[in-house]
């Protein structure tokens, strides 16, 4: 393995906000993560790992530890049966090349999630959705690294628990994702089925920004149980709440935030659930801009906004040890 001091974390994010790591190094399969693993244990670092690139933002100071960044992870299809088939891909393979992949084979099933960034890693993660589809309903089973005790383990779809936005992998970052499988539908017409993802894309483009720099969706939709507030949504948007949920954009564009600026960072007038790097932002000024959306939302509108965006390396999600023995370990990104 290649460990390199001192890389500038920026241009691995759709966000192009970090610092540098103080050692970084890119892995292609387990046995370098766990080499990786033993290394920092030595040095007694900090670990992240991550792999796409987006839902991220680095601290402008960087990471004081090991940065590892999973490569591909390859693609294959697998047999299902007459009418469905199963895929596996390695954690750090592209989603939008997973979705392309399967859709070329005639598999149907994931093209609601075409233009979503990062890896298919961190999509199952975060339970990665769009357009009345989650990645989370078409899991069969993932394997993960346990870091703490250096065991692959193989998780079927009922103990990944996923739910909106959330899995089993995302409340124990103990975890490493290592492969997805996933069940689709066989027998679908190939052109259809690419026509399908350029309109999803199209979609897409109508209301998130695609050309900016940005980490995607930087809040969840948070639960509103206001019916004034619902009803608000209603008239505004002619659209029924889905579920218990209004859509973050929606809520942070009441609060009168779109457009709204600090320093590079900017609340994006396309789609008011982005933060765009207009150019050289920071991320002081990426949080101080949060900072001010959430508290005017909850002021104004009576809200708690969280973030979907993981911050990394502002010091709250370092490892911390015991006697030379990791105790936290942060979480696992796209």
């Amino acid at each position: 393995m290649n460990f390199r001091s001192n890389v500038p974390l920026a241009p691995f994010t759709t966000f192009k906000i970090g610092g540098p790591a103080k050692l970084y190094a890119e892995v292609s399969d387990m046995s370098e993560v766990a080499l990786g693993f033993e290394r920092a244990a030595k040095d007694h670092l900090p670990v992240y790992v991550f792999s796409g690139g987006s839902n991220i933002l680095f601290s402008d100071a960087g990471f004081p530890g090991l940065v590892m960044r999973i490569l591909d992870g390859g693609f294959r299809i697998l047999d299902g049966g007459s009418d469905s088939k199963r895929i596996s891909a390695g954690a750090g393979r592209s989603l939008l090349e997973v979705v392309l992949s399967s859709c070329q084979a005639g598999l149907i099933g994931m093209e609601g999630l075409a233009g979503i960034p990062g890896s298919i890693g961190g999509a199952v993660r975060g339970n990665a959705g769009a357009f009345g589809t989650a990645i989370g309903d078409m899991v069969v089973s993932v394997k993960a690294l346990d870091r703490q005790t250096g065991m692959m383990k193989e998780f079927r779809k009922e103990a990944c628990e996923f739910g909106y936005r959330m899995s089993h992998f995302k409340r124990h970052p103990e975890l490493v994702i290592v492969s997805v499988d996933l069940a689709l539908r066989a027998g679908g017409d190939s052109s259809v089925l690419m026509a399908t993802i350029r309109d999803t894309q199209a979609r897409r483009e109508d209301g998130h920004p695609q050309d900016v720099f940005c980490a995607g969706s930087f809040f969840m939709n948070p639960i509103v149980s206001d019916e004034r507030l619902r009803e608000e949504f209603r008239r505004d948007t002619g659209k029924e709440p889905k579920d218990e949920r209004l859509p973050a954009g929606w809520i942070v564009d009441q609060a009168g935030l779109r457009g709204k600026t600090i320093g590079r960072a900017k609340v994006s007038e396309r789609h008011p659930n982005y933060i765009v790097n207009t150019g050289g932002a920071t991320a002081e000024e990426v949080l101080t801009l949060v900072s001010i959306v959430k508290q005017r939302v909850r002021d104004e509108l009576d809200v708690q906004l969280y973030e979907e965006v993981q911050l990394v390396g502002f010091g709250h999600e370092l490892v911390r040890h015991e006697r030379g023995k990791p105790q936290e370990w942060p979480s696992f990104a796209t």
